[in-house]
């Protein structure tokens, strides 16, 4: 027992002994951990590392599209190879990213394929 609960009545100490727990974790400390590691806070982080995963699969298929302009641009004729193979590399990497986070219920852009 602590120095300072020795000293008072036995109602006071139980009072101190309840503001203690609560300030160390009791009932708001419970509440904080249920909304970072419970159900609705897991689901949040979820949803927000979802959306990031499908902010950079919309960043791959600009850099796809992209690239097919270079491919038929005449501007692009000296290195076409290269740029049909970064084509092809994206491409890849588009569907293993898909695989990866499962995001096959997304759409692609119409003229994908």
């Amino acid at each position: 027992m602590r120095k300072e609960d020795q000293d008072l009545p036995g109602q006071n100490r139980e009072e101190f002994r309840h503001r203690d727990s609560h300030h160390q974790g009791g009932r708001h400390g419970r509440r904080l951990e249920e909304h970072h590691g419970g159900r609705e806070g897991g689901k949040m982080a979820q949803t927000f590392r979802r959306g990031r995963a499908l902010s950079f699969l919309d960043h791959l298929y600009v850099k796809r599209d992209t690239l097919r302009k270079q491919v038929n641009d005449p501007d692009f004729q000296a290195i076409k190879d290269v740029v049909s193979g970064e084509l092809k590399a994206v491409d890849q990497i588009i569907h293993e990213y898909i695989q990866a986070f499962e995001l096959y219920d997304t759409k692609q852009p119409s003229d994908s394929r």
